[in-house]
């Protein structure tokens, strides 16, 4: 054994005496919703698929597994009224961060993002070009100065899309080097399409992007523990490395799946190729990389 190796394992030690429990886990994507007529839905959006959303079920659920802190996703179902996951987060100050939306088609989306991490304290900002004709607005000329702002703010920006319109947004990151961007889900890429998956592998030329392994459950053809998702989950660790990728439960939507427990376990138990290291970085370092949260 070389001294080199000798010291990797002393720096290594650790962590390896800790216990999956004993790490810092942060979820860094959940969804809130309530039935209260005080916050409307969008005339515009589909019926919540279950009745609430409510982060006291939500903190039940972190208390039980472990996971300390919480990014809340604006929901699609409110669209650009972003005041339920604001509402959320001051009642629930310290265990919460929020990830806004504006409307990307709109002139003044930089404005209302500087408004939402300046008045209303939102740390991110989500966008979602569909793969169809209706998302081609992620290559217009209102994409830059909405990405120019949140650089500026220093507010991630956060990317749902498919993998082939991945090549669209490639070149806002390149022109952006000081943002960090986060890709929900892998992209959704279909596990058996590797020409697809080579549109997010490609990303990982880009020190600032982040991938959230997210959507197993989605993406596979087999039951818990979704083995048949594990190759393309190892290919983007090889790319990107561990300190990029983040898990995530994506509740409630999950718990039409396999339930908010097992959306963890999937990362810190059944990816194998996952060593003690690795799973400190994705489940906790990797999101607090990007979203910082207080001290526990």
């Amino acid at each position: 054994m070389t001294r080199r190796e000798i010291c990797r394992l002393a720096a290594l030690a650790p962590l390896a005496a800790q216990s999956p429990k004993a790490m810092r886990i942060i979820d860094p994507h959940v969804h809130v919703w309530t039935q209260d007529p005080k916050y409307p839905w969008s005339q515009t959006s589909a019926t919540p698929p279950m009745p609430e959303a409510l982060p006291e079920t939500l903190l039940g659920l972190m208390k039980a597994n472990g996971v300390s802190h919480t990014v809340i996703i604006q929901v699609i179902y409110y669209r650009w009224d972003n005041s339920y996951a604001r509402d959320s987060i001051r009642k629930h100050k310290g265990k919460f961060l929020g990830v806004c939306r504006v409307n990307p088609e709109s002139p003044s989306a930089p404005d209302d993002l500087e408004r939402h991490v300046k008045e209303d304290g939102f740390r991110g900002v989500r966008i979602s070009p569909a793969a169809a004709a209706a998302g081609d607005w992620i290559k217009g000329p209102l994409m830059p100065p909405l990405w120019r702002r949140a650089e500026q703010l220093k507010t991630p920006m956060t990317v749902l899309t498919s993998a082939s319109r991945l090549p669209d947004v490639a070149p806002l990151i390149e022109r952006h080097p000081e943002l960090d961007v986060v890709i929900d889900h892998m992209a959704d890429c279909p596990i058996d399409q590797p020409a697809l998956l080579k549109n997010l592998l490609d990303l990982a030329r880009f020190p600032r992007v982040f991938v959230k392994i997210s959507h197993t459950w989605s993406l596979s053809k087999q039951p818990y523990p979704y083995r048949d998702t594990h190759d393309q989950v190892h290919k983007l660790y090889d790319a990107f490395g561990p300190q990029r990728l983040m898990w995530g439960t994506d509740w409630p939507m999950v718990e039409r799946h396999c339930g908010y427990a097992r959306a963890l376990a999937v990362a810190r138990d059944e990816m194998k190729f996952l060593n003690q290291q690795d799973k400190s970085w994705i489940l906790g370092q990797t999101i607090e990389r990007v979203w910082k949260f207080s001290p526990a």
